[in-house]
Parts: structure tokens; sequence; C-alpha cells
């Protein structure tokens, strides 16, 4: 099943992480290696790339071959690419990383260490398949997602091992009933699938978020994210996206979340701050094109300088262009800026003309900011 969050579309896509749950396994038999994976996961995810390449290159001098390894790799290469689009030299090393270690789990046939092998395989499938929708690769996500979930059930009654399976069991729950909701081209996809359940879904999210180990910041992740995109609940999305950025203080993803949850809940003087203290640090510029419309609402909402935002939103829109559909989510917000901007102008045409624009290019007309 295909989810789509926001800017972001996952499919379970750290279930490898699991592994560390003591299952058996080659890498996971080891003590320090379990160890050595964890501390090269929080250098992907804080941005401390050469870091995680040395701990790849120790795990595979002890595994060598292990798919993990190719798991790793294109974990670090989706990050330092960020966002990863298929015009970049680097798409090409992804896809192939996530092809090989799909292919060597199913190449692997020893029952005794099939809970890793299979956790790894749902891993690389998940991040697969976040990169096709991420950019709108529709005829990529449909296969892999219908050859994913035969492997994706196998894994159903892992929560009673160890709590970050409440990750699985909750995204499951909860987005097999409000996703198709929200997007009903997805329905009959869903009729394949077994029902969900909303609040245990929810519950089971929470409980991820609060024991587990690997799992903490993808729960977050995701808690955040509904309470966005589905429940409309700001003020609860500022609690996980605050809790995200001081986990990983240098994952720039994770810091401008935080901003835009701080901005749909009105929280201007914050924001604020946080882009001040931030924004001569940064230079990727798909992150500095998200700064650019943030400080967009800023000057409108706050200062009430509509000269200035208009600037801004224009500026936005033009920089993160070069993202495609990457960047359709954040242009959105300000083509409804301008939208607002020009009935406050009084120019009726202009306002419908930008309005149309931001309702095309979100799936999310919910959130724009306007309120």
């Amino acid at each position: 099943m295909v989810i789509r969050t926001g800017n972001k579309i996952r499919l379970l896509l750290f279930l490898y992480f699991l592994s560390t749950a003591g299952l058996q396994g080659q890498i996971l038999k080891d003590t320090a290696s379990i160890n050595l994976l964890k501390r090269g996961v929080d250098d992907i995810y804080n941005f401390k790339f050469d870091k995680a390449r040395i701990v790849k290159d120790q795990l595979n001098k002890s595994f060598p071959g292990h798919p993990v390894i190719y798991l790793l790799s294109g974990m670090t290469t989706y990050w330092e690419n960020y966002p990863l689009i298929p015009s970049l030299p680097a798409a090409v090393s992804y896809e192939n990383d996530m092809r090989t270690c799909i292919r060597l789990c199913e190449e692997a046939h020893n029952q005794n260490d099939h809970a890793e092998y299979l956790i790894t395989n749902l891993g690389a499938r998940g991040m697969l398949l976040m990169y096709y929708a991420d950019n709108d690769l529709s005829e990529n996500v449909f296969p892999l997602a219908k050859s994913t979930y035969r492997h994706l059930r196998q894994s159903f009654d892992c929560t009673s091992i160890y709590p970050d399976f409440y990750f699985f069991t909750g995204l499951y729950n909860y987005y097999r009933e409000a996703y198709p909701m929200a997007h009903p081209i997805y329905k009959v996809l869903a009729f394949l699938f077994p029902k969900g359940d909303i609040e245990k879904g929810l519950m089971e999210l929470q409980t991820a978020a609060q024991n587990s180990i690997m799992l903490r910041a993808e729960s977050l992740s995701f808690l955040s994210l509904i309470n966005i995109n589905f429940e409309n609940n700001y003020q609860e999305a500022c609690v996980y996206t605050k809790s995200l950025h001081e986990l990983y203080p240098d994952n720039l993803q994770y810091l401008a979340d935080c901003v835009k949850s701080m901005l749909l809940a009105k929280k201007y003087d914050e924001a604020e701050t946080i882009i001040r203290s931030s924004d001569s640090s940064i230079s990727n510029s798909y992150l500095l094109a998200q700064y650019a419309i943030f400080n967009g609402i800023i000057q409108e909402k706050k200062y009430h300088n509509y000269g200035e935002s208009n600037r801004l939103y224009n500026k936005g829109i033009s920089d993160i262009s070069a993202f495609s559909y990457y960047g359709n989510e954040y242009a959105a917000y300000a083509y409804f800026g301008l939208s607002r901007i020009s009935d406050i102008k009084g120019d009726k045409h202009d306002r419908k003309m930008y309005r149309k624009k931001a309702m095309e290019l979100t799936d999310y007309k919910k959130i724009n900011f306007d309120e």
C-alpha cells in the first residue's frame, strides 16, 4: 500500500531497522555489530554521511555481501542527495543498491536468517516505493507495491517480540483507512488489503514513538504528518516535529518540517527565530526555496508586509521549480499566499488564478495557511 505524506511518500520505509528486535540473523548475532548499525543509522539521519560510510565499510568487512550493506548505502545516497530526483546521477546508484538488496534477500534460503532478510527486503522495497512515488513514477509504484504485500504480511505477528513492530502495524491500521478517504483514486487499490483501524493505528504509533529504539524518529515523523495532513491538528504536530528536530538537529528536512508545523500553528515568532538562526548555514537549494516561502508566510501573516511576501512567494516558486514534482507542495503554499494577497488588493482575476494553481499542485487542499 502506497502512503503519501505531503511532500514525502513512504511505504514502511525503515522496516529493516526492526531487525534489531532480537530476531535471529547474521548481523544480529553480534552485539557489537548491532550497536555499530545503530550508530550508522543515527549518522545518516543526522547528515553525518562520511561517518555513516565508515560504519558501512566496517560492517561489510565483518559481513561481506550482506544485503543490509546495500540498504545502508542506498539510505546514505538518498539523504545526501535530498531531494533525490531521477535526473540526478545518484538516482541510478540508489536504485541499483535497492534492487541488489532485494535480489540478495530473495536468493537467501537459510531459514535461520529468514526474519533478518525479510526485514531488509521490506526496507529496500519501501525505499524504492518512496523514491518512485515522491517523483510521481506511478508506473513503477504499483507493480512493486503489489509484489511487496506478501512479504509485508509475514511481519504481522511480530508485535509481541518487540515494540518497534508497532510502527508497522500502526501505519497499516491508520493509512489503510485514512488514505483512501483523503485520496479516492487509491480506493480500488485499498480493497486489495484487509481493513485497518484508525484509532488503533494512532495508538500503535504512539507506542512505537515512546518505546522503540530504532524507529522512534520514523514514528515521530509519521505522527506529525498524520496530524498535519489528515487530522489537521497543528499544535499536536508541533510536539512531534520539535522532538524530531531535537533528536536529529543536523537533519535539514526535519528542521524545515519543524518550521512548517509552527507556521501552521501560528507560532510565527518561534518559526522566525529558527529560520534566522539557521538560514545562514544552509546551502541546500531545496531547503532554501522552502525557507523563501516560509519567510513569505511570516511577512504576510505576522508583519502584513504584502509587497515583501509577494516577492518571497514568487522567489520560492521560481527556486523550487527545479525540483519538479518534489516541490509542488511548497509551491502550492506560495500560490495560496499570492491568492490571498490578490484578494486584499481586490484583484479577483489573480485571486482565482493563483488559487486554481495551488489546488492543482497540492493533494492536501486544507493545508493552505488561509486561517
